[in-house]
């Protein structure tokens, strides 16, 4: 028989259960990432302490994007907004004025020493390459200006937000030696191939494979037909192999490169965004890991 007193204890615990459900839920701190390769890094650093939102979910092209009303509502309620900068999201500016947030805002690129090309729609004009995280040494510095911020908005997480950051650089330490060792052993002769868009430089930069592109860093800029038959040319004379897709853009044009020039289409590459859970990069790790697979076996067999 249940006594008055064991009756009132299970009464407490269960009102105390209660009670921290709804608190445990209100103490993760929502943030925004502007796109879902920088969400997945907010999210390895933030873990259970943060809920976070990208704007520009998976296959999403951040270049193109046009935010909507949801999103400003999105940032209002934030308290950090995560961006790439290096001009990558055009709109946010716009869109933060909109929802009025008072979010903390974070470039999560700051440190990395930017790579500079020349407009090919704009000659004697010069624009920064955004996609910095294409190397996974600025990935982590990405990480560190993420754990900073975090710490700074979430004190009382300092411990887990160091904790977190420095089980995933690890992660991404073996990520980079595992990239290295597969660039290693494809013949350099071999280490050129061509992509939608400008995405790439800084693994180039980084690893040695050399991307030509009919785009430029952006995805809203349209080749010129000049533009493509000299990259046809080019493949030609250079003897380039491979062309390769990506998952962002549409894909008619290299298919076309492809068929008039006979280089091979190469696989699909994910550069500015990641895919769903179903898809072959939910994270950033494994969209490396992917990138660095396709190219290797595409200029290796």
């Amino acid at each position: 028989m249940i006594t008055r007193r064991q009756s009132l204890a299970a009464a407490a615990a269960l009102a105390a259960v209660l009670a921290a459900g709804p608190a445990g839920a209100q103490e993760k701190m929502k943030v925004v990432a502007t796109f879902s390769i920088l969400a997945d890094l907010v999210k390895n650093v933030g873990g259970d302490r943060v809920e976070v939102a990208a704007l520009v979910g998976p296959n999403g092209d951040a270049h193109a994007y046009s935010p909507t009303p949801a999103d400003a509502k999105t940032l209002a309620a934030a308290k950090v907004v995560f961006a790439n900068g290096l001009g990558f999201e055009g709109w946010i500016e716009r869109l933060i004025k909109a929802s009025a947030t008072r979010a903390a805002r974070v470039v999560a690129s700051t440190g990395i020493k930017q790579r500079k090309m020349e407009d090919e729609d704009h000659p004697g004009r010069i624009q920064t390459d955004p996609h910095a995280w294409q190397s996974v040494a600025n990935a982590k510095l990405y990480v560190a200006n993420i754990r900073d911020a975090l710490i700074k908005a979430d004190p009382a997480g300092k411990s887990a937000y160091e904790a977190n950051a420095r089980a995933y650089t690890a992660k991404l330490n073996t990520l980079e030696r595992e990239v290295r060792a597969a660039v290693a052993k494809i013949p350099a002769d071999r280490r050129k191939i061509i992509t939608s868009h400008d995405a790439f430089g800084y693994f180039q930069a980084a690893y040695g494979i050399a991307f030509v592109a009919p785009q430029g860093v952006s995805t809203e800029s349209e080749p010129s037909a000049a533009d493509v038959a000299k990259i046809i040319t080019q493949i030609r004379r250079e003897k380039i192999l491979a062309v390769f897709l990506e998952n962002i853009t549409d894909s008619r044009l290299l298919k076309r490169i492809a068929e008039e020039s006979g280089a091979k289409i190469g696989g699909t590459l994910y550069s500015d965004a990641l895919t769903d859970a179903k898809g072959g990069a939910p994270t950033y790790l494994d969209m490396m890991r992917h990138n660095v697979r396709q190219l290797a076996t595409a200029l290796t067999t």
